[in-house]
């Protein structure tokens, strides 16, 4: 059993039809973890007793004929940002590592455990879900598989290393400004950041980042990423920007594809500065969708400037609140923040104004604009998810020794205007690191989005399933050269 040459719907079919237990499964994943994860370091949380009572609940009720959910038995890491019974959520952080133990799911995580998957433990994120490179002070950094001295992205890097290294096929993720799209791309998986609102984010507490972040997964294809999207998606009463259930569903969606009559391809949305061979990776991908019979219109100032201040003053802001919060409440103390974070911090403290939010919001609202005429003379933008090579990650909080955005300029742009948008492997750097292609909709588009994340895949038919086992530092580097 290989989680990363099996498709989730075909693993959960077999359990549902007694061809497979979940207790299999589970005990795989429990298997790998315990194999590998002292290497990754995607885990940060293990509960084997109560997965395993989980996963024979479900065998159980198979044996009784029950009917069970789409998603029957298959094993899942849940982001340390998220709630899940049984587990502390620790956000990665100083402020939160002995917070009680969550007595009740989040609405995504429930929503995943009604549909049948069995939670086996919480997966690493950087302090706060700040940044892209997943290391804290709580649990260490997590290395990316393909190349374990390798960022692994953020901030749900966690997640992306459990998939991508075959500990469980499917983990949860969200995406503020690229938390997503960012770890999908450096660990070469598709992955889908969903509109504002398809995947709920209610409850009891109202969330963080609220105007900004999509809640989503991390699977190894589009049509496993449609699969699980299917049995989240939809309106919660908590939550008062959830969207309507669609009138499709999105697996059914992306069979029958076909190339798209014209896109946009844009190689610096007019203010990056991107490497030569990412450049070069994400333009062979375009080129074979051309060949398809696909118009590319090249644009390369898709905006006229790049807005990393005014989404940085609404991320920051709201963890500045999260926070002042913990703080307030005897938590602990600003000392106990990463120094780098807690240097954003204090500047956004010093630099907002009581109109800040509302003039972020008015650069979203002036961004979505110029999509709006941009998706006039094609339906969807093709631009290079990250900007440069995928950096070293430091234990000491950086990357590369730096703390810079230069590398991530492409995705946040598409968290203040809430468009829908994804990722898709590309190709490969000359040392075999994975390069994501980044796919982005107009407001509401999911299924445009998800149909080309699939046609792509085909289309660039690549095997960008990582291939590393314990012992060795992965498909990267060396081993690849």
């Amino acid at each position: 059993m290989d989680f990363r040459r099996h498709d989730i719907e075909d693993l959960a079919g077999q359990v549902r039809s007694g061809g497979l237990s979940s207790r299999e499964l589970t005990q795989h994943a429990l298997d790998r973890i315990d194999a590998t994860n002292h290497e990754v370091g995607a885990f940060v949380a293990v509960d084997a007793e109560r997965a395993l009572a989980e996963a024979a609940d479900i065998d159980a009720r198979v044996a009784s004929g029950d009917e069970l959910g789409p998603l029957a038995g298959v094993p899942i890491g849940v982001k340390d940002t998220e709630d899940a019974i049984g587990f502390r959520t620790t956000k990665g952080s100083l402020l939160f590592a002995g917070s009680e133990v969550a007595t009740a799911d989040s609405v995504l995580v429930d929503r995943l455990r009604q549909a049948g998957c069995v939670i086996v433990g919480k997966v690493n994120t950087p302090e706060l879900a700040w940044k892209a490179d997943t290391d804290n002070r709580v649990f260490g950094r997590t290395g990316n598989p393909w190349s374990l001295e390798r960022s692994a992205g953020g901030s749900s890097g966690g997640s992306s290393a459990a998939v991508a290294a075959g500990m469980v096929p499917l983990a949860t993720g969200s995406d503020g400004g690229g938390s997503l799209r960012i770890p999908g791309s450096l660990c070469g998986l598709t992955t889908m950041k969903p509109s504002l609102g398809r995947v709920p984010a209610g409850g009891p507490t109202p969330p963080g980042w609220a105007d900004l972040s999509s809640k989503g997964v991390l699977v190894h294809t589009a049509k496993e990423s449609a699969y699980v999207l299917d049995a989240v998606i939809g309106p919660d009463p908590t939550d008062i920007r959830a969207l309507p259930m669609p009138d499709e569903s999105w697996r059914d969606a992306v069979e029958n594809l076909h190339a798209p009559r014209r896109v946009v391809w844009s190689p610096t949305l007019g203010y990056a500065v991107l490497d030569p061979e990412i450049r070069e990776v994400c333009e062979a991908a375009v080129r074979k969708l051309e060949a398809r019979g696909t118009e590319v219109i090249v644009i390369d100032d898709v905006f006229d400037e790049d807005s990393a201040v005014p989404w940085l003053m609404l991320s920051l802001t709201a963890n500045l609140r999260v926070v002042e919060g913990a703080v307030t409440a005897g938590h602990g103390s600003w000392d106990d923040l990463d120094p780098a974070l807690r240097s954003m911090l204090e500047w956004a403290k010093a630099t907002a104004s009581p109109t800040t939010a509302l003039e972020s919001s008015d650069t979203a609202h002036h961004l979505n604009l110029r999509l709006v005429e941009l998706f006039h003379q094609a339906p969807l933008l093709l631009t290079p998810t990250v900007a440069g090579h995928t950096p070293v990650g430091a234990d000491d909080g950086t990357v590369d020794g730096v703390q810079d955005i230069a590398w991530v300029r492409y995705t946040y742009p598409f968290n203040l205007t809430r468009s829908p948008a994804g990722s898709v492997c590309a190709g490969f750097t000359a040392d075999g690191m994975p390069v994501g292609l980044q796919v982005v909709g107009p407001q509401h588009a999911d299924v445009a989005v998800l149909r080309l994340l699939a046609l792509l895949e085909e289309t660039i038919d690549l095997d960008h399933r990582c291939p590393y086992e314990p012992g060795r530092l992965g498909a990267g580097g060396a081993d690849r050269m």
